[in-house]
């Protein structure tokens, strides 16, 4: 994504993901449930929209908690599909909903969601989105890619010269870690 590392920084909306999130290792599940959940929304879309519709998405998800959203029942779907301040979409609020009660399953085997990503880390790409086919809803390759690179589980977030790369490379992703 060597053109976000031109274009983020100083914008307003951006720049401090692309400063401050995008390549870091996430240890949260909860954050990582976030992730997950914006880069399947983004599906379509631009990534402008699905930060200016953040805030919403937090409120919306109460939080990312995933014990509360795999709880959701037909109820939250309605009020999550009624929320204009989301994306309104049917399969992707299904696939949160979903996603959150797999990663309850991954809990049972792994840990954790973490627990089960470093368990299958290192994987090349096209190995990754086999596994994220199998095991999630809604997972195509750019939103695979996105979230491992966004994560620190993929390299390629920010060019070599970007000086959000050396602090990434302190943060020691699981790329970085890798050989």
């Amino acid at each position: 994504m060597s053109g976000y590392c031109t274009a983020a920084p100083g914008h307003e909306w951006h720049g401090p993901y692309h400063d401050r999130e995008y390549g870091f290792p996430v240890a949260d599940d909860d954050a990582l449930f976030e992730r997950l959940v914006l880069e399947i929304n983004q599906a379509g879309l631009s990534w402008l929209t699905i930060l200016k519709k953040r805030a919403a998405f937090r409120a919306a998800f109460h939080g990312f908690a995933i014990d509360r959203v795999a709880a959701y029942g037909d109820d939250d779907r309605a009020r999550l599909l009624a929320d204009a301040g989301i994306i309104r979409n049917r399969l992707k609020v299904d696939a949160a909903i979903d996603n959150a009660r797999r990663i309850l399953v991954l809990r049972a085997t792994h840990g954790s969601f973490k627990g089960w990503l470093d368990a299958h880390h290192p994987l090349p790409k096209e190995q990754w989105l086999k596994l994220f086919r199998k095991t999630f809803r809604f997972t195509g390759g750019e939103i695979v890619g996105e979230f491992l690179m966004s994560t620190g589980y993929l390299p390629g977030a920010h060019r070599a010269d970007c000086p959000v790369h050396a602090e990434i490379l302190r943060a020691g992703p699981p790329w970085s870690r890798t050989g």
